[in-house]
Formats: C-alpha cells, sequence, structure tokens
C-alpha cells in the first residue's frame, strides 16, 4: 500500500451521522485515512464501536482506517483489529503493559504500530524507542469525547517529539487529535506534527472534500513555515 503524503488529514467519524454511515465514509474519500475511535467505557468515560462494526467500516470505507484504541487491555485486543485490515492500530501508552512487543505484533500481522498518550503523559520515555512505532498520536484534548477545544499546552511536548525524530532520523508520523480545526491546524503543524484527526471540522461542514483540502493546504504552509 502507498502511503499518502503529509500533511496527512484523517476525519474522524465519529462526528459523522452513525444511522448513515456508509453514506458519511463516501464523502472522506479525497482524504487520508478514516479515523475510528474504539472506547470501551473504561479507560474513558464512554462508548462507541467494537470489532464488528470497524469490520464493516474496513469493508464499506474508501480509504484505509486509522484506528485508535481507548481501551483497556490493549495487548488482548489490538491485534484484532490489525487482523480485521485497519491499516494502522493505536493503542494508549497508559493502558499498555509493554508497549514495544504490542506494536512489534501490530507490525508482524501487517498494520502501521502507533501509541497514544494524553495530554498530561511525558513522551521522555519514547525517545529512545521511537523506531518501534510508526506513529505517535498526541491528544490535544482529553480522550473520550469529541468537540472539546484545543489544548495549546501540549505543543511542547509535540515540539519536543518532532526535534528528537528530527534527531534520531526517525520517519515515525506524529498525530495530533482534538480541536483541531481552520484556527488551530496551524499551531499544531508548525510545533511538528503532520497528520491531523479533525471531526466536525470536516463532517460540520457542508462541502467535506473543500474542508479536507483547506485543512490539508494549512498544515502545509504552517509546516513550510516553520
Amino acid at each position: 500500500m502507498e502511503l499518502p503524503r503529509a500533511p496527512r488529514i484523517n476525519p474522524s467519524i465519529l462526528a459523522a451521522d452513525f444511522v448513515n454511515m456508509q453514506t458519511e465514509l463516501a464523502r472522506i474519500a479525497t482524504a487520508d485515512f478514516a479515523h475510528v475511535d474504539v472506547m470501551d467505557n473504561h479507560f474513558v468515560p464512554n462508548l462507541t464501536f467494537g470489532p464488528q462494526m470497524v469490520q464493516r467500516i474496513q469493508e464499506t470505507s474508501p480509504v484505509p482506517l486509522d484506528v485508535h484504541l481507548m481501551i483497556t487491555d490493549p495487548e488482548r485486543w489490538a491485534p484484532g483489529y490489525a487482523e480485521l485490515g485497519a491499516a494502522s492500530v493505536t493503542f494508549h501508552l497508559e493502558a499498555a503493559v509493554d508497549p514495544v512487543s504490542l506494536a512489534r505484533r501490530l507490525r508482524d500481522i501487517g498494520a502501521r504500530a502507533g501509541v497514544a498518550v494524553k495530554p498530561d503523559t511525558p513522551v521522555d520515555g519514547l525517545f529512545p524507542v521511537l523506531d518501534e512505532f510508526d506513529q505517535i498520536l498526541v491528544m490535544t484534548v482529553e480522550p473520550g469525547f469529541g468537540g472539546q477545544g484545543f489544548m495549546p499546552e501540549t505543543m511542547p511536548k509535540l515540539r519536543a517529539l518532532s526535534e528528537e525524530a528530527r534527531r534520531r532520523g526517525s520517519q515515525v508520523w506524529l498525530q495530533v487529535d482534538g480541536g483541531i480545526s481552520d484556527d488551530t491546524i496551524a499551531q499544531a503543524a508548525a510545533a511538528g506534527a503532520d497528520t491531523f484527526v479533525a471531526g466536525s471540522a470536516v463532517y460540520g461542514q457542508d462541502d467535506v472534500e473543500a474542508a479536507v483540502s483547506r485543512l490539508r493546504h494549512l498544515a502545509r504552509a504552517a509546516s513550510l513555515e516553520s
């Protein structure tokens, strides 16, 4: 599979109309990935999709799936999402017992392996093992609900990851999720993000294709200026 070039825009289907999911997926055909939030009502106080729904989304989506697991016990459950054919599977550092071993399992199955960190979680411990992951997701809101405000205080952590990745020559993708919009995407791109999850900034617009294009343009312009 040829990987999309940065900046990557991954609309969050958490903001889509669940009753018309196939139509909603078709609307983001010009995006890079469909971002699928799996929540278990334990790691976060919300409940969304399970494996059966993700499998159906996988079968109907015009773009690859970027699955974000906000769940406990990812060692048990994450490999199953890779086996469903998700292009990328991200689990939370805070929930994993052995993040590196889990990332290797996901890669062995054929998925890109991602690790996510909550806003208050330090990232320094990831520096020595950056190359064990294909993607690091810096949450720019507290995980669990869509529609929250962007947290600019997470940008120093993102910038530190970007600088360390550059120093090591790492090809890891740096993703941000939470409050990404026309007003905030440039700030995240300037701090080093190259992959952006956007919910209402895409699905809340009448012209979804134009919204994806505009976000991509804003991110590219900011990254070139930084």
